[in-house]
């Protein structure tokens, strides 16, 4: 079990998992159970704040996301800013490059742009998606997906499973509950199609918690990048057999219009619109 002060079984840890999650399907992917001091995690759990609370902070409600989430390092109490801080440290990286055998050096972000805590309460979801493949400040390329879980005794009715699906959207392979000290690393990209997009069941006094960190490169394979996706956009993408999603992602997504817009324009003539 790992916690901030002790990283020493880190890289030994990565050689006996790194098999497993380079040949992982529907891409590399790994679910590590009791990774983290328990301990340690029970704490965070247990003072996890109220996102919703804080208008600042991010919201989002459409029919693609329900959910809140902490902006830069806003919103984030200390102790789990730490804990932010250690899986954006050199000895972490080094586990996340053994375990994923990507190439290129990784590099943590510490603007935590669309990362930090995420929190979803009843009724709230995430649509099936690919993540942005571009870091819309730093210009680099994402690579990897790290999720700590940190919800005590959750109930599988409750909902909130992390699906993984197959590239082409026939089959969702893998179903993944958010369970406590449970975390989640995978691959991402343009074709890492993945989500919670049931609604969450869980009582009205419970919500989803969770601690996401995106992982970056200078580069990457042009096997991972699909060229028609608009880059620093997320790409939601819609079941089979479901008429509902098919119909709310045939519809023009604002947003992607203005971050393509933006991406177009040069930054001078942006600032004057």
């Amino acid at each position: 079990m790992i916690s901030p002060n002790n990283f020493l079984q880190l890289d030994d840890l990565a050689k006996k998992h790194r098999s497993m999650y380079q040949g992982a399907e529907p891409f590399p992917h790994i679910v590590l159970d009791d990774f983290f001091d328990p301990q340690y995690l029970d704490d965070l759990a247990l003072s996890f704040p109220n996102l919703f609370s804080d208008p600042e902070l991010e919201q989002f409600s459409s029919q693609k996301e329900i959910k809140s989430a902490s902006q830069l390092e806003r919103g984030i109490p200390e102790a789990h800013l730490e804990f932010v801080h250690f899986l954006n440290s050199h000895p972490f990286l080094a586990f996340i490059q053994e375990l994923t055998g990507i190439k290129e050096p990784l590099i943590g972000d510490p603007y935590l742009l669309g990362g930090g805590l995420h929190q979803i309460r009843a009724g709230g979801m995430l649509k099936v998606h690919a993540d942005f493949n571009k870091h819309r400040m730093l210009g680099l390329d994402r690579r990897i997906n790290v999720l700590v879980y940190l919800n005590k005794d959750w109930d599988e009715s409750f909902g909130g499973h992390l699906e993984l699906w197959d590239t082409k959207m026939k089959k969702c392979q893998h179903r993944i509950s958010p369970l406590f000290n449970r975390m989640v690393v995978f691959s991402t990209t343009d074709f890492s199609y993945h989500g919670h997009p049931d609604p969450l069941s869980c009582p009205g006094d419970r919500t989803r918690n969770s601690i996401a960190l995106y992982y970056y490169s200078n580069g990457r394979p042009r096997s991972e990048v699909d060229v028609q996706n608009v880059s620093a956009t997320t790409k939601f993408v819609s079941r089979p057999n479901s008429r509902e999603e098919r119909k709310a992602f045939l519809n023009f997504d604002r947003t992607n219009l203005i971050e393509f817009v933006k991406l177009c324009t040069p930054p001078i003539l942006w600032k004057a619109l």
